[in-house]
């Protein structure tokens, strides 16, 4: 059995797309892939301060939309049914458009942003070009659901004066609206597009750097290693494979493609259920991407918006993810037993110690980025880059299983770097328009406005509504457009409420990306049900029940932020303590197995008991005590089930 995984993202249009180019285009985008990486990495290394040279980093902003705009006019043709073996006369003259007003902007900008109001018509000229360009990439790429948001988001910036209320906008002229979109740093190359083209580039190329010299191999051989010999180890296989991959790899469908053809047939093979075994391989993927350090860049993103450390949010997210993952051991645990699933084959089995002989070096990578980065305190793009640096030199030392990373390997690195942020890309220029429009037009205020009036009266409501639109807005969507979207228009209600500022960024993020696995478009799910062979719905259906704690604990972190360290250390040593009890209370009442098989009224009790222990003890008046109560509930329920399973083994003995 193989157990290499593969760098790919199902959620792109643009998978497969360009393969069967001919071969001047094939290395057209080669070197377009190549040069976006390069401008990218040597931005994120201040490369430019290095050398003396007086740049803007909007110029390389501008540059590198440029030119993913045109790489992906070459690539993806306007729809799937129309050839793909060629790159019509039309798309020739977008891509050709995209690459000279990118590279004209990246020469022009400094002059543009000094000078913004005596040449706004230039500028305009520009924007005009550049913003349709964008706009269609981004429909080629991330779909059209993205795209009429968008299109909603410049609509209501134009025309958004005709609605009455809080919610009428500050509209300006159309020529100067198309300027202010494509020149302004808080526009089109704002934050959202700086971070990705810098930090998230250098974490791709990074995770290339993982998966050219096996590291990616060796997460899958030491997991199953780890969990083989254990009940439904074949599941937890995938669980801990799939977090440790999904938290590098930034989106969760391109982790379910990669790592679930391994996974997903290994977990029928075992016996679990076909939509049971893609719900795992898919919730596993999900939590990967909210699992520190990296959380799918989610994490360098939110330090950037709450203007915090990023070790304040990296310790904020440890125990929901840890408890988020929990809960799916357990019910792979509880499944297995339920289903008397047995581990897998011996002989799939590679030994711990050869394992750890072969890569242990993989460690080393990851021992500097953290160190970089909470000790050093270096930028995420420079520690990224050192530990690029550390996995290239300890190949080069050690090598694995006999490999080791070539120069032309570490160059294809780069282009396949440039090559993979291109979507990427185009979603950070996408959220640079939407952030523009919220700025220009008063949409945020005036949102804001609307949640907090309901919220005032209602906060469980405005907690319901909120999760309601991260869920919408999330749909089919990466990860880190997902966080930059929700935290935009989500979160800034629940901080003008009083809610914890890392706890409202949390809670609009964690169901941001639970949309992955809920329906009705959930595309994490969907994706794996196509590998398992099980309906899709089916699946997303599973995989709810699954991942349910990513439902719970976000409202659990907003009314007490004792589980995101926020608080007192003995409080949240006992958030965490029953926490945990309740997660693993809960997810036996909603299997039907502890100790063995549950009657309804059981089930229901132990699922009673789980909440119980899981509702805050500063969220209300009295809430001490209703925690209280599921403790004593849960040691009674746990007392009975060991008696009932002690009483079951004495009955089946012979007399």
């Amino acid at each position: 059995m193989s157990n290499k995984v593969e760098f790919h993202d199902p959620e792109s249009a643009s998978i497969g797309a360009g393969k069967d180019l001919p071969a001047f285009w094939a290395k057209t985008t080669t070197v377009l892939g190549t040069l976006l990486a390069v401008i990218a990495l040597s931005f994120a290394c201040e490369l430019q301060l290095k050398l003396g040279l007086a740049l803007f980093t909007e110029q390389a902003l501008h540059a590198i939309l440029g030119i993913s705009v045109s790489t992906v006019f070459i690539k993806v043709r306007v729809s799937r049914k129309a050839p793909q073996d060629s790159v019509p006369w039309y798309d020739c003259i977008f891509a050709g458009a995209a690459l000279i007003v990118g590279a004209y902007l990246a020469w022009r900008y400094p002059v543009l942003a000094d000078d913004f109001f005596a040449l706004k018509n230039e500028a305009f000229i520009l924007g005009i070009i550049l913003l349709p360009l964008t706009i269609e990439a981004l429909r080629r790429t991330a779909g059209l659901s993205l795209t009429i948001i968008v299109l909603a988001f410049i609509l209501y910036a134009l025309f958004g004066d005709i609605i009455p209320g809080r919610l009428r906008a500050l509209t300006q002229p159309f020529l100067g609206f198309v300027a202010y979109l494509a020149i302004d740093n808080v526009a089109l190359v704002s934050l959202p597009l700086r971070i990705v083209g810098t930090i998230v580039v250098a974490y791709i190329f990074f995770g290339q750097l993982l998966l050219k010299s096996g590291g990616s191999e060796w997460f899958t051989d030491i997991a199953t290693a780890m969990m083989g010999r254990s009940r439904g180890g074949a599941a937890k296989i995938a669980v801990v494979a799939s977090g440790l991959f999904g938290s590098i790899s930034g989106t969760a469908v391109a982790n379910v493609a990669s790592t679930g053809v391994i996974t997903i047939p290994l977990m029928r093979n075992a016996g679990y259920d076909p939509k049971v075994a893609g719900a795992f391989e898919a919730v596993a993927s999900t939590g990967g991407q909210i699992m520190p350090p990296i959380m799918g860049a989610a994490a360098f993103l939110m330090a950037e918006m709450l203007q915090v450390t990023y070790a304040d949010v990296v310790l904020a997210a440890l125990i929901p993810a840890l408890l988020y993952y929990f809960a799916v051991f357990i019910y792979a645990d509880l499944e297995a037993a339920r289903k008397n699933i047995a581990p897998i084959p011996e002989e799939l089995i590679p030994p711990m110690l050869r394992v750890l002989k072969e890569g242990w070096f993989f460690c080393v990578p990851f021992s500097v980025l953290i160190y970089a980065l909470f000790w050093m305190n270096r930028s995420p793009e420079e520690a990224a880059l050192w530990s690029g640096g550390v996995t290239v030199c300890v190949s080069w030392i050690f090598g694995y299983k006999g490999h080791r990373i070539s120069v032309r390997e570490i160059l294809d690195c780069v282009r396949s770097t440039g090559e993979n942020s291109v979507d990427i890309v185009i979603i950070g220029g996408m959220a640079g328009i939407i952030m523009g429009v919220m700025g220009s037009s008063g949409l945020g205020d005036g949102l804001t406005f609307v949640l907090i009036q309901l919220g005032e009266g209602n906060l469980p409501a405005l907690l319901f509504l909120t999760a309601l639109i991260c869920i919408v807005l999330g749909m089919s969507m990466p990860t880190t457009a997902i966080y930059l979207l929700v935290a935009a228009i989500a979160a800034p209600p629940l901080v003008k409420l009083g809610i914890n500022p890392i706890a409202a960024h949390m809670y609009v993020f964690y169901f941001g990306v639970v949309s992955l696995i809920t329906p009705p478009v959930a595309v994490a799910a969907f994706v794996a049900a196509h590998l398992a062979g099980a309906k899709p719905m089916e699946t997303a259906v599973a995989s709810v029940r699954i991942g349910w704690t990513a439902l719970v604990v976000p409202v659990m972190f907003v009314m007490s932020p004792n589980l995101l360290l926020q608080g007192g250390i003995w409080d949240a040593i006992l958030a965490v303590v029953t926490a945990v009890a309740g997660v693993w209370l809960a997810t036996g009442g909603l299997i039907g197995y502890m100790f063995g098989p549950m009657r309804f009224l059981i089930r229901i009790a132990h699922g009673v008991a789980g909440i119980a222990l899981l509702v805050p003890t500063q969220s209300f008046d009295g809430a001490g005590w209703v925690e209280l109560a599921g403790f004593i509930g849960g040691l009674v329920l746990i007392g009975k089930g060991l008696a009932d399973r002690r009483l079951g083994k004495l009955q089946e003995q012979p007399s």
